[in-house]
């Protein structure tokens, strides 16, 4: 079990080191004049971000602001250690994209810097432009890693594909690329045609692509409860908790149309095959594969019976023409036997990444702890909240929204005497499940 957090630790952490390196030579650290900083991590987003206050009262450098006399102009780089009051580090090399004065006067300039990786200003100045053939996820190590796309030299967390995919980079950008590779890739860990769909994104351990049921069967890094009772700096927290959730606050809007819309429970895709004019209609849902799939919770949820009819069959149409014998691998004579194969296998991964996507928000919670720098985007926690009304000195879990979520957004806030973490969780079903 890990040590165990309390609301007293919300206090202030370190910001023991932020060293701006001009783009002309020299460096100054900002760390004492820092007001706030914020830190961003998501499984949404390719590369992490950082946006830091700071306030500059001028004659830092030869009697210039650091505006000025550095100068700020943007791609500077930035040495930043963090720590928070468990001693968990945040190290990492970030480049300043934006420079913004947010006040002016005679006295001191309040200054905003937006700050991202180093791939994020990469990823601006490269296009892909060659051909790949074989192993999905083989193609987003190559561009990750090769100079002359990304060039990473950061730890890579990727979760092999079991399908092959061809295709041309069209002189797309490197992470738009790797996001549209992702709706397309099947894990290994299941049969074609009952899930698919991963996600790209980077954290302060590197980068990840991760598909979706992947993210839910991992252990829950920490387990959290929220209540109403004081935890009396960390004595008080229940046996087997982590630590106390000091806000939650629950999306529970649930719009019936959109969900249907977006497919979540049926859909249906149209194909069309070019080579022998072939029409083709494929209707899933998501009791076909519901038993398949691993869940957050105990159940997908329960539509009225009255709608049976419309939700067996679909409620979003997808169209497509069969890829067939346009990127065929091997030499002249293998493309030629491979030209009747299909490239993309629309069958089972189209609407199988798209209902999966749509089913794993379907419970969304965001929650604020005290400042915890070993969580990262992607990582699973448990969460405990208690049954509304009833004895509150003996209360139970809540069986229907408690248990395993996965961390969709992460946001580090530190200021001179507040180190907080904000979580926005996400799962796929209803039902407290405990291992």
């Amino acid at each position: 079990m890990a040590e165990q957090l309390s609301s007293d630790r919300g206090r202030a952490s370190s910001i023991d080191k932020f060293s701006v390196v001009s783009n002309k030579g020299g460096d100054i650290n900002l760390s004492p004049a820092i007001s706030e900083l914020k830190y961003y991590e998501s499984i949404r987003e390719a590369t992490v971000r950082m946006s830091i206050v700071y306030n500059d009262s001028g004659g830092s450098i030869k009697g210039k602001s650091v505006l000025e006399a550095l100068p700020l102009v943007g791609t500077e780089k930035a040495q930043v250690k963090i720590k928070d009051n468990n001693d968990n580090n945040l190290d990492l090399t970030l480049y300043v994209t934006s420079v913004d004065p947010l006040l002016e006067d005679a006295k001191k300039t309040v200054v905003s810097l937006q700050l991202a990786s180093k791939e994020h200003v990469r990823n601006q100045l490269v296009r892909i432009n060659k051909r790949f053939d074989g192993k999905l996820s083989d193609h987003i190590t190559e561009i990750l890693t090769n100079e002359s796309f990304i060039g990473t030299d950061k730890t890579l967390d990727i979760e092999e594909t079991q399908n092959n995919y061809n295709f041309f980079g069209n002189n797309k950008k490197a992470f738009y690329t790797c996001t549209w590779l992702a709706k397309k890739g099947v894990p290994n860990t299941t049969s074609p045609g009952k899930t698919a769909g991963y996600f790209f994104y980077e954290t302060s351990k590197g980068f990840h692509f991760k598909s979706i049921d992947k993210l839910i069967e991992q252990e829950a890094k920490k387990k959290l409860i929220f209540n109403e009772t004081p935890d009396n700096k960390g004595a008080s927290i229940p046996q087997g908790y982590d630590g106390k959730v000091l806000e939650l606050q629950s999306d529970n809007s649930i719009n019936v149309q959109s969900k249907l819309e977006s497919g979540t429970y049926s859909t249906r895709v149209v194909l069309f095959d070019p080579f022998n004019c072939v029409y083709q209609v494929i209707e899933k849902n998501v009791g076909q594969t519901e038993s398949d799939l691993k869940l957050a919770g105990k159940e997908l949820p329960q539509l009225n019976n009255e709608f049976n009819e419309a939700v067996n069959g679909f409620t979003r149409t997808t169209y497509m023409l069969k890829d067939k014998g346009s990127l065929p691998s091997g030499s002249t004579e293998e493309q030629i036997d491979k030209s009747k194969e299909a490239n993309f296998d629309p069958e089972n991964i189209l609407n199988q990444s798209i209902m999966r996507y749509n089913q794993l928000f379907t419970l969304k919670k965001s929650i604020t702890i005290p400042g915890d720098f070993s969580l990262n985007a992607g990582d699973a926690i448990f969460i405990d909240i208690p049954e509304a009304g009833g004895d509150k000195k003996n209360q139970k879990p809540n069986a229907e929204v408690g248990g395993l979520y996965i961390i969709s957004d992460l946001c580090h806030y530190v200021t001179p005497d507040r180190c907080l973490t904000k979580l926005n969780l996400i799962r796929d079903s209803y039902g407290r499940k405990v291992n």
